[in-house]
């Protein structure tokens, strides 16, 4: 048994008190000139959240009463901690914070138990890990010193810059703060400035302020430029001869009008009582190999960040926009599934083959959606084009159907559109319906990704999975309550609800006042999606098999199972590469799941930070929205461009207004005025700070009632 097995043995036991380190040394009668390296495991062995040092400098397992898990700051400084494999949130006072920080990793003792009336109450005995060691704020400067304002709240207090560390910064911008002291007591965080990034008000210092504080590696080591600037820049006659040609075919993109990095590409062809389909995905593993520069780089990226007016992609722009880029007329190499597909949207064979093709089109989103939606007659398409669209939308039909009534949930959301100019300002926000062409695309990469991975889950090989855990019970429970006061239920048990229960109502409400609300709670209600080394379901998809394979340019678990496809394409895994990829997959698996929630969360403030500088010119203004929701601390109004604003309880001067949870409702105390989720409401724009992306606005005429 090793020592670490038999402190934590020692420690469980029934008969162990808390004991020093110099006591327990002496229990396992380590030597004294093996105490120093013994006292360092112990330390280590704290770090790693097994053992915690109380108070009086006694040592006890991190199972002896306390909780592990992750901090959540509130701006006024209290917060709320969520323990590991539980969603029971035990409530943190100011005073018993220990100077945790937004997203740190603690333990926490927990001192009341929750009741019916309020929280489990709690209190940090140990930070475990820090979420960020860097903060991103305006500077003040003092003089013989000065201070970094954090842009996110969240994050604590102030930090401390001394003269020599404000790196020459003026007063007011914007700048990248590295700490170097913890706060402890009544000590705040101190720090030192490692990079300005100019004055709020100039040009891109808002998107890059953002891109700072998430850590999102922004410029490509030289070493990774050189290696993606020395690749060919044109396919090769030895590279396409083991290849499949599918040159001769009608192959094309569809994408958005300003995208550069075109990873996929689709042909059809009519069948007797089928349909063939060809997707066609970038071989971006032929060019980036593993564990070189290139690829290093891309796992430490994960993804591309799409960032409204600019893109920090996973790879250089000679890869992403250049040879793996499937561009109109140039021959490119892929990684092809062809398919066919019955007229009830079932796959009857599928090939999977490394290919090369040469694209006659690269088409956009309007322009297809305008042709099959008959707005215009595509003048700018050729005939054989138009065939094969027309092909598309019958097939898109099918599997959409077929994707219904297996149970899949289709939250129609409606996308917010940001018109920016070259020099960043905010010129329009509109809603952007998803159209055929989109829906198009969006069929058939799901049908790709679904072939693909149950292929590979049938050959028990190594892969990449992208799985969605069946919700909670009481997240479930909790969702079927809030419907349940719109007149809608669901037959059966709630612990074991199909997801194409959930998917009827969300065809129930369709195009009703109330769609908006429910679709957003039972979103919410939901667990995340994510990539696991292990297959399992896709709650969401209703599919057992789910992977992501079609998006190699932007994500890097496409390009990691891409490499497996292959090598099982040429000559099959040996058993020494099966277990190599068995064992980095989890690692990868993690890495990637982060790095999607680290983009999801810059392109959000993003958002937020450009809707609030568009509605900063319509101060005192009035319009019409609606409520989409309500919190302990306020109520959320979306308007019709999607912009959304709180009301803040405090600020709502008629009553003093509460925060129902079982109900889903806002309810004065004296007057016994409700705001519900779903409500049509009149709002004027009070204010608006780009700089954390935070709108306010206030109630103004009549509250249109919704069904309840």
């Amino acid at each position: 048994m090793k020592i670490k097995e038999k402190i934590m043995q020692y420690m469980n036991s029934k008969s162990y008190t808390p004991k020093t380190r110099e006591k327990i040394a002496e229990h396992f009668e380590i030597h004294p000139r093996d105490r120093k390296d013994f006292y360092k495991l112990l330390k280590a062995m704290e770090k790693d959240g097994l053992i915690v040092k109380t108070k009086k400098e006694r040592y006890v397992t991190s199972e002896s009463g306390y909780l592990k898990g992750n901090m959540a700051r509130n701006a006024k400084g209290f917060g709320f901690f969520t323990p590991e494999n539980s969603k029971d949130e035990i409530f943190i006072a100011e005073e018993n914070m220990n100077n945790a920080m937004h997203g740190d990793e603690v333990l926490v003792e927990k001192l009341e138990d929750i009741t019916e009336d309020k929280k489990a109450e709690g209190r940090v005995v140990k930070i475990l890990r820090h979420a960020t060691d860097k903060i991103v704020g305006i500077y003040q400067n003092n003089g013989a010193f000065g201070f970094v304002i954090p842009d996110e709240s969240k994050l604590g207090d102030d930090v401390y810059i001394k003269k020599e560390n404000s790196l020459n910064a003026l007063d007011g911008q914007k700048v990248l703060a590295k700490i170097i002291k913890r706060a402890k007591g009544e000590k705040g965080m101190e720090g030192k400035i490692v990079e300005v990034l100019g004055f709020p008000d100039d040009l891109g210092v808002d998107v890059l302020s953002v891109i700072k504080a998430k850590d999102i590696p922004y410029e490509f080591p030289n070493k990774v430029l050189n290696m993606a600037e020395n690749i060919p820049k044109r396919v090769s006659e030895n590279e396409i001869k083991d290849r499949t040609d599918f040159r001769d075919e009608i192959i094309f993109t569809i994408d958005g009008i300003d995208a550069k990095d075109l990873d996929d590409a689709v042909h059809i062809k009519k069948l007797d009582n089928a349909y063939e389909l060809g997707v066609h995905i970038a071989d971006v593993s032929h060019y980036v190999k593993e564990n070189s520069a290139l690829d290093d780089e891309a796992l430490k990226r994960g993804n591309s960040v799409y960032l409204l007016d600019r893109v920090v992609p996973m790879l250089p722009k000679a890869l992403s926009n250049g040879i793996c880029s499937l561009n109109p007329n140039e021959e490119r190499l892929t990684l092809s599934v062809i398919m066919k597909i019955d007229n009830r949207g079932k796959v009857l064979d599928h090939k999977i083959c490394e290919g090369v093709i040469k694209t006659v089109a690269r088409l956009d989103y309007k322009t297809v959606s305008n042709f099959l939606e008959a707005v215009d007659e595509g003048d700018s398409l050729s005939d054989e084009v138009k065939d094969s669209l027309k092909l598309m939308e019958e097939l898109t039909k099918i599997l959409h159907e077929a994707r219904e009534e297996k149970g899949a949930l289709d939250f129609d959301f409606p996308e917010t559109k940001i018109d920016i100019t070259p020099e960043g300002e905010v010129t329009d926000v509109y809603k952007y319906e998803r159209r055929i062409a989109n829906r198009l695309i969006e069929e058939f990469m799901l049908i790709t990704n679904e072939v693909v991975s149950e292929e590979y889950y049938w050959r028990e090989s190594p892969f990449l999975y992208r799985i969605h855990d069946k919700p909670d019970e009481e997240k479930m429970r909790e969702f079927l309550n809030f419907i349940r006061g719109f007149g809608y239920g669901i037959k059966g048990l709630q612990n074991d609800i199909h997801p194409k229960e959930l998917a009827e109502i969300l065809d129930e409400i369709k195009g009703k006042d109330e769609e908006q609300a429910i679709s957003q709670i039972l979103l919410r209600s939901l667990k995340k999606a994510r990539y696991s080394e292990e297959a399992s379901i896709h709650y969401g998809l209703s599919s057992n098999y789910y992977s992501h394979f079609t998006s190699p340019i932007r994500r890097y678990p496409d390009l990691q199972i891409h490499r497996i496809i292959k090598e099982t394409l040429n000559g099959g895994l040996t058993e020494q590469r099966t277990e190599h990829y068995r064992a980095i997959m989890p690692k990868i698996a993690d890495q990637t799941s982060m790095t999607e929630r680290r983009a999801e969360e810059a392109e959000r403030i993003v958002e937020d930070i450009k809707k609030a500088e568009y509605i900063s010119k319509h101060i005192g203004e009035q319009f019409e929205g609606m409520i989409c929701s309500i919190t302990k601390f306020g109520i959320f109004v979306q308007l019709k461009n999607t912009i959304e604003g709180l009301i803040a309880y405090q600020n709502m001067e008629d009553d003093y207004y509460e925060f129902n949870e079982i109900e889903f409702l806002a309810r004065g105390q004296k007057t016994g005025r409700e705001y519900r989720l779903g409500q049509n409401v009149k709002i004027e724009v009070v204010s608006a700070d780009p700089t954390k992306g935070q709108i306010d606005f206030k109630f103004v005429g009549e509250v249109k009632d919704v069904k309840n």
